[in-house]
């Protein structure tokens, strides 16, 4: 979970085992005699029946050859207007003689609340969306030029839909990283859900290690099936947090491996596209990327998501191609500069934010129009370099606009 205090991490929660099968019981007849036990996890609704997944640090062990799945009847889901991703804080019992499960006896608190107030909360999609108009700051206190270049070309709000276009070894995790950093510095009351899916296992185990918040990944070397649950869940996950008023972001890698996925679990249209990909797996993942929005009524949900581009693949291109243009903010990272060891490796003149005079001052908006003439005036290609070295002259983003007064960069 997000940590108040940067300095102070905390024990970062991998859901991905909380997805699939519920764990069967092996439970010895001395324990199936009124054993109640008190549980707290995050609901998964099948097709006529929910699962309970709970927390790696909950109460209830397997010491007692218990598993940590909680079975949850329709019954329940339908009388307390239980939804996909919803915490859930009850008590179970034990299985009696003939059931393999543990089984939610009682709801006590649905996402914090009284259960019988559980139906009166809003829905996700009766909230109103508006532009995002407030600014996720990331720039931290070591003064790194990734966050303060993003601030600064490509700001990001809450609420944004934001796609980090990146090719391969062009610094998409290192950057995916600092900004998390930043959220975690600049905003602990914020929720950052990191959504890893088809990821090598070592930079799972780098990002859990990293990141301050909760993290959901799936390895490359898992089904389809799976790396789609994730997707899945965390996004209602996140979703139960916005209808509260919270603000969470999702910060995935990559749009890109999760309709590669989809391509694989959807049924057949009987229409293929080049490189193999089916339109009816686009739709999932856009409904994903979709989610992303500010809410009137407060609350928000922001998905910083990457795509893959330039891998060899023709079915990466159709998937980018599809995607291109659904975001509100875009990042390119450019693998030339990468190779040069400029980092961050920024095409700063196709970066962009839709709407962005709405997430700045009237001050800065000004600075930073006079930011993007001097940048035009630039080569492309040394674009890019020239405004870092610049920036590496001042140790804020404010000290650097001060310095622009409308001549070269």
């Amino acid at each position: 979970m997000a940590s108040a205090d940067n300095t102070e991490k905390k024990e970062v929660v991998d859901y991905k085992d909380l997805i699939g099968t519920p764990t069967q019981a092996s439970v010895s007849p001395a324990k199936q005699q009124n054993d109640s036990y008190p549980v707290d996890g995050i609901l998964e609704i099948k097709q006529d029946y929910g699962v309970l997944r709970q927390d790696l640090d909950s109460s209830l062990k397997d010491d007692d050859g218990l598993p940590k799945d909680v079975y949850v009847a329709q019954t329940q889901i339908n009388k307390f207007g239980l939804r996909k991703g919803d915490r859930i804080e009850g008590v179970a019992r034990a299985p009696k003689e003939g059931e393999r499960y543990l089984s939610l006896l009682r709801v006590d608190k649905v996402e914090g609340i009284d259960s019988q107030k559980a139906r009166e909360r809003p829905r996700f999609e009766n909230l109103t969306p508006i532009h995002p108009n407030e600014r996720i700051k990331l720039e931290t206190k070591d003064g790194d030029l990734t966050t303060r270049m993003i601030d600064l070309l490509s700001p990001v709000g809450k609420g944004q839909r934001a796609m980090i276009v990146a090719p391969p070894k062009a610094g998409k995790t290192w950057l995916m990283q600092r900004i998390a950093k930043g959220l975690a510095e600049n905003y602990p009351d914020i929720t950052l859900i990191v959504v890893l899916i088809g990821e090598r296992p070592e930079e799972v185990t780098e990002m859990k290690r990293t990141v301050i918040g909760e993290v959901w990944a799936s390895n490359f070397d898992e089904s389809a099936q799976e790396q789609v649950a994730v997707a899945e869940t965390s996004l209602e996950r996140a979703k139960r947090l916005a209808e509260k008023g919270q603000d969470v972001v999702i910060l995935m890698d990559s749009i890109t491996r999760l309709a590669r996925a989809y391509n694989m679990v959807e049924s057949p249209s009987g229409r293929t596209l080049t490189g193999g990909l089916d339109p009816a797996a686009l739709y999932p993942p856009k409904k994903f990327f979709g989610a992303a929005r500010n809410f009137e009524e407060g609350g928000s949900l922001t998905i910083i998501a990457t795509a893959l581009v330039s891998t060899g693949s023709r079915m990466d291109d159709i998937i980018f191609e599809e995607f291109k243009g659904t975001g509100n903010m875009e990042l390119f990272l450019d693998r030339a500069l990468a190779e040069r060891r400029i980092f961050p490796a920024f095409d700063i003149k196709l970066s962009m934010t839709r709407h962005e005079e709405l997430l700045y001052s009237k001050q800065e908006a000004e600075k930073v129009l006079t930011l993007r003439r001097m940048i035009d005036l630039l080569d492309d290609k040394e674009a890019t370099q020239v405004v870092i070295e610049r920036m590496k002259k001042t140790k804020t983003n404010k000290e650097f606009l001060e310095t622009l007064s409308g001549g070269k960069i």
